[in-house]
């Protein structure tokens, strides 16, 4: 088993049940308990679990940022501007990829109010449903395994459609974006589709308000030369902006209405 396959099997553990000792999930995982130490210490440094005596447990306010819905309500009016933007890049005859994040929704509900032509593959549950009652946009959805408190089909089972389409652009978003490791999430299984989906892209939009700029998560699914444009709000620190200029990124800023 893959360290960040290891990370995201320990979150769904305590995500699951709160806390767990390093004991019990070196039983659960298969592997000693010293690897399970330096696992859980990494996870600590990304904020993504607190260390206790003898483990590790998750608090509420983690927990919710793993809640589809509770992601969903987050600077929502942000990702709102971000999605109405992102569908001015999107023409009639087009097909494009959507990921199942709430950013990405926000842009499907942009779409299903346009007269357009389109076809749309997604592993976004929501985002397909959103889209399914305009006649002129066709859905296909991404197959794979559906788990609690997600969205998203994960996994490669269905990806092969994958290699059937030809795409544009993929719009995706990600629990964290940096200079050094592009595009992260701390899914893991989530994250090899999305590469999947990125490789079969000819272009890559990523949809990212200020909240995700800056940070950092398990695993990356995209580096920074793979991303060709990236929208964000107003909020986002100049410095950062600079920086995405100097890479010769286009940038989008969208300010409040």
């Amino acid at each position: 088993m893959f360290s960040t396959e290891r990370k995201n099997k320990i979150i769904d553990i305590l995500l699951k049940q709160q806390r767990a000792t390093v004991k019990e999930l070196s039983q659960l995982l298969s592997v000693s308990e010293a690897t399970l130490r330096a696992d859980l210490n990494r996870l600590e440094e990304d904020g993504l679990v607190i260390r206790t005596h003898g483990g590790a447990m998750i608090d509420d306010s983690l927990r919710a940022e793993h809640n589809f819905s509770v992601r969903e309500q987050k600077n929502r009016e942000e990702k709102r501007l971000i999605g109405n933007r992102a569908a001015e890049l999107i023409h009639d005859g087009q097909c494009i990829l959507l990921d199942a994040s709430s950013t990405a929704l926000e842009l499907a509900r942009t779409l299903k109010q346009k007269q357009i032509r389109l076809t749309v593959v997604t592993n976004g549950l929501y985002t397909a449903m959103e889209l399914k009652d305009n006649p002129g946009i066709t859905v296909i959805l991404i197959g794979g395994v559906l788990r609690i408190g997600c969205s998203a089909l994960e996994g490669l089972l269905g990806a092969n459609i994958l290699d059937q389409i030809n795409v544009d652009t993929m719009f995706t978003s990600a629990s964290g974006f940096t200079l050094e490791d592009g595009l992260t999430d701390f899914n893991v299984y989530e994250v090899e589709l999305k590469k999947a989906m990125i490789r079969s892209a000819s272009r890559v939009v990523a949809l990212l308000d200020h909240t995700k700029i800056g940070k950092s998560s398990i695993a990356s699914f995209a580096k920074v030369e793979q991303i060709e444009t990236i929208i964000t709000d107003g909020n986002t620190s100049e410095d950062i902006l600079e920086q995405l200029r100097k890479k010769q990124m286009n940038v989008i800023i969208v300010d409040e209405e």
